[in-house]
């Protein structure tokens, strides 16, 4: 078993591990925090909707849908100077969070826009002849009735993440990509490899399983 690992370092693991869990909390913090809002937005002016504004929802459709579209390497490599400048350098885990944010957040903007689109208007409806303000509607109908669907989004966009940062190591992002790449790819350390890949496994596993007994816990079906 010692020669079948023996490139293996646990402390380098461990150190790994970190980094990931540290991009993946970091980065899924800014895109909640930014994406919600985003979507939100991107629902209200839609059609038909409370505050319905064509030209604004097509805009905020054509920035959201370009930053999709971007394959996220590409993007790594188009933010570096904003990132630079933003955190002071575009290599380790500071470096890798605004790429992950801004490929992210567009991303969870959308789930959060469907999400909000799955909620029964007539609640809405009713919430409104109460003479709820838009925000009070926001507040106390819109977020709580597509909670599980919000959840369910912050899952599958936490998914995505710990894939981002992996591919983020292919410009020395830190992390179990980074270390996968520098031993596991260009050493031709297969055991590397093979322990990192297994980890990232494990860690969507329980995002998802996490993630799924939230849904399951705050469905009102």
């Amino acid at each position: 078993m010692a020669e079948l690992f023996k490139h293996i370092y646990w402390a380098d693991i461990g150190q790994a591990c970190l980094e990931t869990l540290s991009m993946l909390g970091a980065a899924l913090g800014f895109t909640v925090l930014l994406g919600l809002p985003l979507g939100v937005l991107l629902f209200l002016t839609g059609k038909h909707q409370l505050h319905e504004a064509r030209v604004v929802y097509r805009l905020l459709s054509v920035v959201v849908n370009v930053l999709r579209s971007l394959p996220f390497i590409i993007l790594l490599i188009v933010l570096i100077p904003l990132t630079t400048l933003l955190v002071g350098t575009s290599l380790g885990v500071p470096g890798t969070i605004p790429p992950l944010v801004v490929g992210c957040t567009p991303f969870f903007a959308r789930l959060v826009e469907t999400a909000l689109r799955e909620v029964d208007r007539g609640v809405v409806e009713a919430t409104q002849s109460m003479g709820a303000s838009t925000w009070q509607v926001i507040r106390h109908t819109l977020l709580p009735e597509a909670r599980a669907g919000l959840l369910a989004a912050v899952t599958v966009t936490a998914i995505v993440l710990v894939d981002y940062t992996a591919m983020a190591g292919v410009i020395g992002g830190g992390g179990l990509g980074d270390l996968a790449i520098r031993y596991g790819y260009q050493r031709f350390q297969t055991d590397v490899m093979v322990v990192t890949v297994l980890l990232l496994l494990v860690l969507v596993q329980a995002l998802q399983m996490t993630g799924d007994r939230l849904v399951a816990r705050y469905s009102r079906r």
